[in-house]
């Protein structure tokens, strides 16, 4: 039960946060930063918040509804925007798959010099 009060603390945390701010970044987003900040810190034990995660992530799919069914109720507004869509995904996909070969070559040179 303190592992959900832990999530619940950060999650309303990042909310608080995020509205302060002006809204800028997603409070969910904060809230995971928080809580991630505690478990390094050793604020919160890990042990103390896995059975919560496990659970949460084991029934994520189910979070996922409302958005789908947001998505099949507005279909004519992503096929006005389709295009965009499709190439704003492809270009990210680049993007990301090129950061990340980077980001692999760099640490394997530099743990390769190391050693």
């Amino acid at each position: 039960m303190r592992g959900v009060f832990c999530i619940l603390l950060c999650w309303l945390a990042g909310n608080a946060l995020s509205r302060l701010t002006g809204g800028y970044v997603s409070g969910n987003i904060v809230g995971m930063v928080l809580l991630f900040a505690a478990l390094s810190l050793r604020w919160v034990e890990a042990e103390t918040v896995r059975p919560a995660a496990r659970f949460l992530l084991g029934s994520m799919a189910l979070f996922f509804v409302p958005y789908g069914v947001g998505l099949i109720d507005s279909y004519h507004v992503i096929l006005d925007n389709l295009w965009a869509i499709v190439v704003a995904s492809i270009l990210s996909v680049v993007a990301v798959l090129c950061v990340t070969g980077h980001t692999f070559q760099y640490i394997n040179r530099k743990q390769s010099k190391k050693q």
